[in-house]
């Protein structure tokens, strides 16, 4: 199976990681500096409580033409470059091949459609974390599980990957119904993500401030509002007691709009709250907090290099 990951940055890192001992695989991206040092050295790979690296050797281009046809598009980069990536993921798939976001955010799916074509598409969700510790060097942060969605024109395909990503040790699972399992975790990151950011925090950070907590909490239901709006069940009950849960469990974690934030980079906000925003205006639900954490990371954005 021929696999091509676009984004060379933490997450699309992590998957070239696990996923090239067992395939052919190729990472697509434009951190220039990023893929010379992949090309010349093992990517490296640390561990909380551990003190032990992996290394892993990877291969990185900035063309994706010299890589077509290829069998899988994993698409792995910011939301904010879908568009582009998805246009290039296009060009290069094969007939039957298939394009995969396993980003955060609402939006990327039906970007991807629109490139790559209904019956090439398909998304996923990842409780995988990673952070990018320095040029060739990421820093695990999580092992949670991965959904991919599948459906009868494609099952076979999706499946084939289910199984490369379950050798690959990437705990994987097919689904027919992703939509849950996607708000699930948009509810997570929607709170977790711009309030670490506004507030320089760590995940664990934000609740032990009884402020933070309280924003925490209340950013999260109001994405669970929108989702039973739709008719979407969460995987879980109650958003408030699921994310400050999660907040505990990655308590040491820089979250990747904090990452983003830290190092002068556009964020994800417009594809996490800011759909959140314009899908409550469509249903109906308000959804005053995540507004006010998008003004606020919006702000940040516009300032950059200002």
């Amino acid at each position: 199976m021929r696999i091509a990951i676009f984004g060379v940055g933490a997450m699309g890192c992590l998957f070239g990681a696990r996923l090239a001992p067992h395939a052919d695989v190729m990472l697509i991206g434009h951190w220039q500096q990023q893929i010379d040092h992949l090309n010349r050295q093992p990517l490296q790979i640390k561990y909380p409580r551990r003190a032990e690296m992996d290394e892993v050797q990877l291969k990185a281009t900035t063309d994706p033409a010299s890589i077509a046809p290829v069998d899988i598009a994993l698409i792995l980069t910011k939301s904010n470059r879908t568009q582009r990536v998805a246009a290039e993921a296009a060009g290069i798939l094969t007939g039957d091949g298939i394009a995969i976001t396993l980003q955060n955010g609402l939006e990327n799916y039906t970007l991807l459609r629109q490139y790559v074509g209904d019956r090439r598409a398909s998304l996923g969700v990842t409780a995988q974390g990673a952070a990018v510790e320095a040029v060739g060097v990421i820093r695990y942060g999580g092992t949670g599980d991965t959904y991919l969605a599948t459906r009868p024109d494609i099952h076979d395909r999706v499946q084939a990957l289910a199984e490369l990503f379950n050798n690959a040790d990437i705990r994987t699972h097919l689904t027919e119904d992703i939509e849950g399992i996607l708000w699930g975790k948009l509810a997570v990151n929607a709170a977790i993500n711009p309030l670490t950011a506004l507030l320089r925090m760590t995940n664990g950070e934000l609740v032990i401030s009884d402020w933070a907590r309280d924003l925490l909490h209340e950013a999260a239901v109001e994405v669970q509002r929108v989702a039973q709006a739709q008719n979407i069940d969460l995987p879980y009950r109650d958003a408030a007691q699921q994310v400050e849960q999660v907040a505990r469990l990655t308590g040491q974690n820089r979250s990747s709009m904090l990452q983003d934030v830290l190092r002068g980079a556009e964020t994800e906000i417009e594809n996490i709250n800011g759909a959140i925003m314009r899908r409550g205006e469509i249903v109906g639900v308000p959804t005053p907090v995540n507004a006010m954490l998008y003004r606020l990371v919006k702000a940040i954005d516009e300032m950059r290099g200002a």
